[in-house]
């Protein structure tokens, strides 16, 4: 089912700090993940398929590359992980790059929140309000990704506007 993410990444160096933060505001901690997301060439948008021991997922999404929040359109696909959607796709698609990473999850409400430690390109963390079902609304994601981003104390000098596809494509 497609939904619309507001979204941010940003690089941060104290993991600890944010941990801290999200604890006292009472953060759902859904668990550290291992994560291998294989990117596939498409004609448009970004596909590819996260393998990981919390989630599961072919992930298709449209999101252009700019710093700040950003408006992602997203389509998700629960992936049994002992499937053979991985061996189809690598057998019709191109492989464009690989990213594996360690991803703390926490939840608030409708607010998903990343603390990642990407190989090669080191630490970060990522904001994404969530519109489910087209109840919340585009104007109420941005303003709650604006209020966790003053929260956390994200500079925006420290906001990424690619994807660490795009960051491990350019190494």
């Amino acid at each position: 089912m497609p939904h619309l993410n507001v979204e941010i990444k940003a690089r941060c160096e104290n993991h600890d700090k944010n941990r801290n933060i999200l604890k006292k505001l009472n953060a759902d901690f859904r668990g550290a993940d291992h994560q291998i997301d294989t990117y596939f060439n498409v004609p448009v948008g970004r596909l590819k398929l996260r393998e990981g021991s919390i989630e599961n997922h072919l992930i298709y999404y449209q999101r252009e590359n700019q710093d700040g929040p950003k408006e992602s359109q997203v389509t998700l696909f629960q992936n049994d992980p002992r499937s053979s959607l991985k061996s189809i796709l690598q057998k019709a698609l191109e492989i464009l790059v690989s990213v594996e990473k360690t991803r703390e999850i926490y939840f608030l409400d409708n607010v998903k929140f990343h603390l990642d430690s990407v190989i090669e390109l080191g630490s970060f963390i990522e904001i994404e309000a969530i519109d489910f079902d087209g109840s919340t609304g585009k104007d109420a994601l941005y303003q709650q990704c604006e209020r966790y981003m003053s929260l956390l104390e994200i500079s925006r000098d420290d906001l990424i506007s690619h994807s660490y596809s795009d960051l491990l494509n350019r190494l």
